[in-house]
């Protein structure tokens, strides 16, 4: 069950055992003694360098990958865009017409000119450019 330990007891620290699996990867490094201790150890700044790259691959990959889905998708919505900007372009063309404006505005009484418009030139006023 539970034990009380003593202050001995909670500050000793118990001794490191290696790692049985390290020394496994290890000795399966050791291929015929072409690869020593040493040697292991003298490569491994270039290990951790493969592996940095490898890393940065993969994370590249994964970025490319996100970026061609964000093309794609800004592609389907620019083409749902233009359709809706040439259907509210057709629609404002043929509500523009003169016939469809006055068809819309007889309702509040607005009617369409008959006579044509005059223009009005103020006399009163010389003009300088003569």
């Amino acid at each position: 069950m539970n034990k009380v330990k003593t202050a001995e007891e909670v500050n000793t620290v118990e001794p490191r055992k290696p790692n049985k699996q390290a020394r496994k990867f290890i000795r399966a490094l050791n291929v015929m003694g072409l690869i020593d201790k040493t040697a292991l150890i003298r490569f491994m700044p270039f290990i951790f360098f493969l592996t940095a790259l490898a890393v940065v691959y993969i994370a590249n990959s994964y970025i490319a990958e996100n970026t061609i889905r964000n093309i794609d998708r800004i592609e389907r919505d620019l083409k749902e865009l233009r359709s809706e900007y040439i259907s509210g372009k057709s629609e404002l063309m043929v509500k523009s017409k003169q016939t469809e404006v006055a068809a819309s505005v007889a309702p509040m009484g607005i009617k369409e000119s008959t006579t044509a418009p005059r223009k009005i030139i103020d006399r009163s006023t010389k003009s300088t450019n003569q």
